[in-house]
């Protein structure tokens, strides 16, 4: 039976996303995972650079509450969730295949509650769950000496994703906290916990240990990531934002509390976010 590839790649902005204070971001695509694997993964991700000797870029993410598998140039890691903000140095030439995973898979693969792996990395050597060795080797012989052939691209996720397929089907709980997340993050609407406990059913205590567990972060933080996501899309318009309409449509009592909380994450008060430079290659 051939073996399952992508389509070609989505088109879609990644609120996540920050790029560099000069607005640099490498060549990115990303790619759908096989239906029979939506449970477990969310997309994959697949950058390539080559930046002048000497340059260095910090790239900055507003990480989701997920776990992730990356396999670059440099060797194959497991990562967790970031509470705050995340930054990557990229330099000279390389490449990174990343799978964005679902919540479910996140416990499965940190050996426990992904609580341990909140802020962390670990080498994909050392995840009993899959063969990171091998996986990375199989992904390094894919894409050769082109990382940024598209064809190339899609067999590295397929193989990946054949891979991951070792984590399906998720199990109940596991279901559980990717209905809540999704909810979370799908509905603006969204700005109290005791909405998603009536949502599901669910007592705040319990899910707390819930989220806890499967995501290693709270419900509070988790409104809070919807939130910054929304203002880091709402920002980057390109032109003067009205900042105090922007506090208030995410919810905020005022545009004071809008920036703390923005600032506190970012290290960037919303005006000098959306201040920087529009997004270039």
């Amino acid at each position: 039976m051939p073996r399952w590839t992508p389509d070609g790649p989505l088109d879609l902005t990644e609120p996540a996303q920050l790029r560099d204070a000069r607005g640099f971001s490498p060549s990115l695509r990303r790619y759908a995972p096989p239906p029979e694997l939506a449970d477990v993964i969310r997309r994959f991700w697949v950058p390539v650079w080559s930046l002048p000797d000497g340059e260095v870029s910090v790239q900055r993410v507003l990480q989701y509450p997920v776990c992730q598998v990356v396999l670059g140039s440099t060797g194959g890691q497991l990562v967790g969730p970031h509470s705050g903000l995340s930054t990557q140095e990229l330099a000279g030439r390389g490449w990174a295949v990343g799978v964005m995973l679902q919540p479910a898979p996140g416990l499965a693969l940190a050996g426990g509650p992904v609580a341990g792996l909140t802020n962390e990395r670990r080498d994909l050597a050392t995840v009993t769950a899959l063969d990171g060795a091998g996986l990375l080797a199989g992904v390094r012989a894919v894409l050769g000496d082109d990382p940024a052939e598209v064809t190339r691209q899609q067999e590295a996720c397929a193989l990946v994703a054949e891979a991951l397929a070792v984590l399906a089907p998720v199990d109940a709980e596991g279901r559980l906290v990717n209905a809540v997340v999704e909810y979370v993050e799908g509905e603006r609407e969204v700005q109290r916990v005791g909405q998603v406990c009536a949502k599901f059913d669910i007592g705040e205590r319990a899910l707390q240990r819930l989220l806890r567990r499967r995501i290693g972060l709270s419900p509070k933080w988790l409104i809070q990531r919807r939130r910054l996501h929304d203002a880091a899309d709402l920002l980057r318009i390109g032109a003067p934002v009205d900042l105090a309409r922007v506090a208030a449509e995410l919810g905020y009592a005022d545009q004071a509390h809008f920036t703390r909380d923005f600032r506190a994450v970012t290290g960037l008060t919303p005006g000098e976010f959306s201040a920087e430079p529009p997004a270039r290659g």
